[in-house]
């Protein structure tokens, strides 16, 4: 007869996590539209939810399978038609007078309700980057080259002699030597109590007292083999390595806000950055916001102020990357910290200015940066963008885009972000 095991271990006490997981896989589809739509009409602090996803009813009905009668077309009247010839057809009910659905308002009299089936934030993150991956890495301790560091993790019978507990062993050695001699131990100090007890009589029965002397030397000899200290008895210290995962990332949000840059704009930009956050929260246990904002003159301020504060005047960029290049230098040293950087700008800037900013991207962030991404929020190019575009073939991991409006924030991530191989849709 065959078995068939199933290890539901891992599914704790929801034994329905199989059937969720198949419904998932069979409306994926279904599922990611929703989700992009959610995407288009959250506010950006409100990311990190579940959602509600509505699946029309006719979506999720299964065949049937029924039993007919044999044979081709056919034509049948069915009794009590007093009112229905045949061709006429036939209005459903209205609403409230049975068939169901009756939940919708309508003024047409039809509708049906929908399936509501609730993504939890796991799930709902999961569908969102459910195709993406860190861009063009450098396999670092994160992935396959994990740093490493020593930790104990009990004792062990084999090792180096610099290892050896001594204590742990003689423990174990005494263990041994209490638990192997304990039945002739025992046997020893009766027959040395029967021995005293015949040596007491009179007379002195010679025969039995001489094979009691040799029976307690054999156990005396035989106790006395037993060894003080075995090979089994040593216990070393074990230490084993363990990968200790580079879990720090550090997100430099830059962003132009000078006169050209209106409010809509500044919503595509910051609609990019947070997309950007949460994708990095799927692989980092600590990540650092950095914001820049700059116009002729750039400045680190708190997030409040660099979505929302109002201010105006000219353009330089360079302001802003000769700013991060120093507080990278200052809090952030390379070896410890994962480093991404985000731009977002119209494009408009200082045209002296343009072929310095490519100079700093070139020499001195992209050096120090896992990934760096350019967002122009604008259609028209600018000498910002021409100096920018040099750096596409000889940097792998600096990526530019130009987003105009917000349906085109969503797939601009995607394709930024996107795994290698993966086509864009």
């Amino acid at each position: 007869m065959l078995q068939q095991i199933i290890d539901r271990r891992l599914a704790g006490k929801n034994k329905s996590i199989g059937n969720r997981e198949r419904f998932l896989r069979r409306h994926k589809d279904q599922i990611r539209e929703a989700v992009k739509r959610a995407v288009d009409g959250r506010g950006i602090r409100d990311m990190e939810r579940g959602e509600d996803i509505h699946i029309p009813k006719r979506d999720i009905t299964e065949p049937v399978f029924g039993h007919a009668q044999s044979g081709g077309k056919r034509e049948m009247v069915h009794p009590g038609n007093r009112e229905y010839v045949r061709g006429d057809r036939i209005e459903r009910p209205k609403g409230g007078q049975g068939g169901g659905g009756g939940s919708q308002a309508s003024d047409s009299g039809e509708g049906e309700d929908d399936f509501v089936f609730h993504l939890t934030k796991e799930e709902f993150m999961q569908v969102f980057f459910d195709d993406l991956a860190l861009p063009r890495l450098i396999r670092t301790e994160l992935a396959d080259s994990p740093e490493w560091k020593t930790q104990r993790a009990g004792y062990t019978s084999d090792g180096t002699p610099s290892n050896l507990h001594v204590v742990r062993s003689l423990r174990g050695a005494i263990s041994r030597r209490i638990a192997i001699g304990s039945e002739s131990r025992r046997e020893l100090r009766e027959l040395e109590e029967e021995l005293a007890e015949l040596e007491a009589q009179q007379p002195l029965k010679l025969l039995k007292l001489q094979e009691l002397q040799e029976r307690i030397q054999a156990l005396r000899a035989r106790l006395g083999r037993i060894p003080y200290l075995d090979p089994i008895d040593l216990r070393f210290r074990n230490r084993i390595r363990v990968p200790v995962p580079t879990s720090k990332a550090v997100m430099f949000c830059v962003m132009d806000v000078s006169g050209s840059m209106d409010e809509a704009r500044k919503d595509l930009a910051k609609r990019f950055f947070i997309l950007l956050y949460l994708f990095l929260t799927r692989h980092y246990d600590k990540i650092d916001l950095v914001f820049i904002r700059h116009h002729t003159q750039a400045q680190e301020v708190d997030e409040e102020n660099f979505f929302h504060a109002r201010e105006t005047g000219g353009t330089v960029v360079s302001s802003a990357l000769v700013l991060m290049e120093e507080i990278i230098r200052q809090r952030y040293p390379r070896g410890e910290w994962n480093i991404y950087g985000a731009q977002a700008s119209d494009g408009d800037n200082w045209h002296h200015d343009s072929g310095r900013c490519r100079e700093l991207l070139n020499d001195k962030l992209l050096p120090m940066c896992r990934y760096f991404a350019y967002v122009q929020v604008a259609e028209e190019e600018q000498n910002l963008w021409e100096e920018y575009s040099q750096l596409l073939e000889v940097q792998p991991h600096f990526a530019m885009r130009k987003v105009t409006e917000a349906a085109q924030i969503y797939p601009v991530f995607r394709d930024l972000f996107k795994k290698e191989g993966t086509a864009v849709a």
